[in-house]
Parts: structure tokens; C-alpha cells; sequence
């Protein structure tokens, strides 16, 4: 990986160097409000339509800031990456843009969709059993192999100031918000809410959702330090990867709390967002509206920003199709 400041010295400025940066590559998503959700949970939600990106994810973001950032000599070697699928498919995009070979390592259990997404965007697949130490050995072979820059689909500063855009992009479409809520599986999207949130809005509340069944984010925030699952099972393939010292250094610092929804929760949830807010959003996706329904007094009464990280589904193996999630 080229020399880059460490995630520690991230400043607001560089989260604006990169808006900068990706503006001709990625879409400022809208934001979008359902009446009947807002009543359901007796709070005034705003959803961040990431899910609506050209890649289908909010990654796009931190993949285009990275890609983008590359000196001309390193583009003939391309970049390589391990993805459980939209960072995957998000780089194969970035890529694609700047003329470049993207190799991309997945488990073989991803999302045929994504899957299908990194081959339209030019990537090339290797595909790795579902576990971190699978997917992490397997990458280091294709590394190696290849000569590609490596891009981690979190714990990668020039990610994380990409992702930073999202909430920058939310404050101002809103004219401001008490709460931000996001996924969190390895913290990409969440460290860069915080590097943009503690600067722009101090004020506004950052929290972060999780599967139960993939829940180490909620149990290293209460220890403390890093937990880490080798091979966690949730129908939210997104949110798989452990957090890394780059986003625990945010995650730690900046979050106010971490809440868990249950496998059947998130679909439920799923479905109620495809419903009334109209639109096709992914199992990772709707694990924060499964928690603020989960923890009503929380947000209550307030403004919350609630960020769609993507819509990449497989629409022939939908959880309440396949039983997965149990009953909705």
C-alpha cells in the first residue's frame, strides 16, 4: 500500500479534498421520508439513498477516492481488494473508470448479484471460503500475483475520507439532523460519519447497527477493544468483517451507541423499507430501521438520518422467499 496518513490524522479537509475528488464518478444520492415509518417509530427519519449509486452502495465513495488518488505509474498494476460484494463491485467500477485492472477477492457464498456486478464493471474474481482467515490468506496470494494496490474495504484512510462525503452530503440536504444512524460491520461507512459529524455537526448523535447473529462491533464497543468473529452467519452478507484498528479508532471515540436487531427484525424491516419507501434496498440496509424500531425511546421525537448503504440483492433468493431471517 502506498505511504497515507494514518487514519488518526484524518481531518475534515480531507473528507472535502475527496468530494472533491469523486464528484464526476458518483451520484449525490437523494434523501428520501416515508409518513407512515415516521409514525411508526415516532421519530422524523431521513433516508440517505446510497442504495441508488451507479456501483448500488455507498463504497463507491471511498473506492473512487482511492482509485482516483493513484499516481499514473501504478495504474498499469491496477488495484486488488477482498470484498464480501459492494466494496468488491464498487472498486471494479472506480477502476473501470480510470482504465485500470481491478482483482477482487469473495467468498463463495456472496450474492450472485454482486458477483454478476463485478464482472460488468471489469472485475476479475477469486473466490475464497466464507471466513476472514479464508478470505485474508486467499488475497495475499492474488496480491502477490498480481502486484495491485491493495484497497481494504474499510480499514484504508483514503476509503474512509471517501465514505466521509455521505454525511456531508446528508447534513446539507437536511439542514441538519440529532441522530445519524448506519450500519457497521468493519466501520467504513461509520468511521467516516464520525470524521464528518464530529466536525461539521459535534452536536448530532452517531450510532451504529448490527445483525445479532454477526454482532462483534456491539461487543468490542461494550469491552472496549477489538473483538473479532472468524465466520459470522447473517442474512446481511454486507456487515461480515470485523472492525480494524483504523475504524476503532473512530468507532471508539466518536459513537454513541451500537444496537443489535435479530435476523427476523432485519427482514421485517426490509420489507416494510421496500414497501413505503418504494424502493430495492439490501438485507445490511435495513438493519438500522430494524434497530430504531427495536429502541423507540431513543429516537423518539427527533430528526434522524438514516443512511441506505446499498440495494445489490439477489431478487431470486429474496430472505422472505428463502426463509432466511425465519418469519416476517
Amino acid at each position: 500500500m502506498l505511504d497515507y496518513i494514518a487514519a488518526a490524522d484524518l481531518t475534515i479537509d480531507d473528507m472535502r479534498s475527496a468530494h472533491d475528488r469523486i464528484k464526476p464518478h458518483i451520484r449525490r444520492t437523494p434523501v428520501l421520508t416515508s409518513d407512515y415509518l415516521n409514525d411508526l417509530t415516532g421519530a422524523q427519519l431521513f433516508f440517505k439513498c446510497e442504495n441508488l449509486q451507479e456501483a448500488g452502495a455507498f463504497k463507491v465513495r471511498g473506492a473512487c477516492n482511492a482509485v482516483f488518488g493513484l499516481p499514473d505509474n501504478l495504474v498499469s498494476k491496477g488495484v486488488c481488494t477482498h470484498s464480501s460484494g459492494n466494496h468488491a463491485l464498487s472498486l471494479s467500477y472506480a477502476a473501470g473508470r480510470r482504465g485500470m485492472p481491478c482483482n477482487v477477492v469473495m467468498p463463495r457464498t456472496a450474492p450472485q448479484a454482486k458477483k454478476d456486478a463485478v464482472r460488468r464493471f471489469g472485475g476479475t474474481i477469486t473466490e475464497c471460503e466464507p471466513s476472514t482467515s479464508s478470505r485474508e490468506a486467499t488475497f495475499a496470494e492474488v496480491q502477490a500475483r498480481t502486484g495491485g494496490e491493495f484497497v481494504h474495504p474499510y480499514n484504508d484512510p483514503r476509503v474512509i475520507a471517501g465514505q466521509a462525503t455521505c454525511s456531508a452530503e446528508l447534513l446539507d440536504q437536511t439542514g441538519g439532523v440529532d441522530a445519524v444512524i448506519a450500519p457497521i460491520g468493519g466501520g467504513g461507512m461509520v468511521s467516516g460519519t464520525c470524521l464528518t459529524v464530529s466536525n461539521l455537526a459535534p452536536e448530532t448523535a452517531i450510532y451504529a447497527a448490527e445483525p445479532e447473529q454477526a454482532d462483534d462491533a456491539y461487543r468490542s464497543f461494550k469491552a472496549g477493544r477489538i473483538i473479532a468473529d472468524d465466520a459470522p452467519k447473517t442474512v446481511a452478507d454486507g456487515l461480515l468483517v470485523p472492525l480494524k484498528e483504523n475504524t476503532w479508532h473512530f468507532v471508539s471515540r466518536n459513537v454513541t451507541d451500537i444496537f443489535t436487531a435479530s435476523e427476523a427484525e432485519i427482514v421485517a424491516a426490509m420489507k416494510l423499507a421496500w414497501k413505503h419507501l418504494r424502493m430495492v434496498i439490501e438485507p445490511s440496509s435495513a438493519v438500522p430501521l430494524a434497530t430504531i424500531l427495536n429502541t423507540p425511546e431513543v429516537f423518539r421525537g427527533k430528526r434522524v438520518g438514516v443512511i441506505v448503504t446499498g440495494g445489490n440483492v439477489d431478487l431470486d433468493r429474496l430472505p422472505w422467499l428463502t426463509g432466511q431471517g425465519g418469519t416476517a
